[in-house]
């Protein structure tokens, strides 16, 4: 049927979205910006009562509205998981808190981050140096945000040919923590101030100490610093 003889307060249309953009404005748009099937943005909005600032996401590639600000890396797709693992690190949200002044965080705030550039991660990664930091960051990555087919193109463009991961929250925060605590490292942070750091989310604390009795995050972030710093002086990994 026609757009606009669907019912919407039919029922059964309820799953339905209520406004459309025709794919061919959406790859018009696009046409000249970007030639993948994924894209990344940011959420604008970002208030003092988020768990998180900076709020990075990879989407299928659809029309996107204004509060979703997109960027268009012209690195390869690896280094690109790389940036959006950057961007959702705790190292760089605190940097983001002491820089924005609103609760709008636009491409002028963005661009005035510390992202770490594109040939960090072609170093080997100190803790695994049999490794490039991006072959190390990579699995994860992919780990985390493939997890549904319509990123299949994302997963493909990384190289990696498998169905969607399963969704485990246990499995998916250690992950995080990880990647958390990799990132300091990157960041020359010592631990006292990777500490303090997770110290300046108290809601992130908050609904973990409602949730498991205690700052959990802190806790395991710390941890896998530690195993990190340990594997960077010698002894074998264990993820």
């Amino acid at each position: 049927p026609e757009l606009s003889d669907i019912d919407h307060s039919d029922p059964h249309c309820l799953s339905l979205p209520f406004y459309w953009v025709r794919a061919g404005d959406v790859e018009e748009r696009l046409l000249d910006l970007w030639d993948h099937g994924w894209l990344l943005g940011w959420r604008d909005i970002c208030r003092s009562t988020d768990q998180r600032t900076v709020i990075a996401s990879l989407i299928p590639r659809i029309a996107i509205g204004h509060t979703t600000p997109l960027m268009f890396p012209s690195a390869a797709p690896p280094l690109v998981a790389a940036l959006y693992a950057n961007l959702c690190s705790f190292a760089l949200d605190y940097t983001a808190r002491q820089k924005i002044g609103g609760t709008h965080l636009t491409y002028g705030y963005l661009k005035q981050l510390p992202v770490l550039p594109p040939a960090t991660y072609k170093e080997p990664a100190l803790w695994a140096p049999e490794q490039s930091l991006v072959q190390w960051l990579l699995p994860r990555v992919l780990e985390l945000t493939y997890t549904a087919w319509d990123l299949q193109p994302f997963a493909r463009d990384c190289g990696y040919e498998g169905p969607p991961y399963r969704w485990d929250p246990e499995r998916r925060f250690l992950l995080r923590a990880e990647l958390d605590a990799a990132f300091f490292h990157l960041y020359g942070v010592s631990r006292d101030d990777a500490a303090y750091i997770l110290d300046t989310f108290p809601i992130v604390r908050k609904n973990d100490e409602k949730a498991h009795g205690d700052y959990r995050t802190r806790r395991v972030i710390l941890e896998r610093y530690d195993a990190l710093a340990t594997a960077a002086r010698g002894a074998p990994y264990v993820t």
